[in-house]
């Protein structure tokens, strides 16, 4: 999980931010600007604009299938 986090987490800073965010999700396929921010609102339960290790913990472990398809592909 972490090594998928630190993926994610371009700039090494401990977060993750929406540019971040859309650049991995664009990786894995097309993703509007729309889509990257209803996400940000989800996984960002603080709302702080950030994705930390915490609330993406709390994603991954929620959405496992997911989250291991996302990791074959990083």
């Amino acid at each position: 999980m972490e090594r998928i986090f630190k993926r994610f987490d371009k700039n090494g800073d401990g977060k993750i931010s929406s540019a971040e965010l859309g650049e991995v999700l664009q990786t894995l396929g097309s993703a509007s600007p729309d889509e990257v921010q209803h996400m940000m609102r989800e996984i960002d339960t603080d709302g702080d604009g950030f994705i930390d290790f915490s609330e993406f913990a709390t994603f991954y472990l929620a959405n496992r299938g997911l989250m291991k398809d996302v990791a074959k592909v990083l």
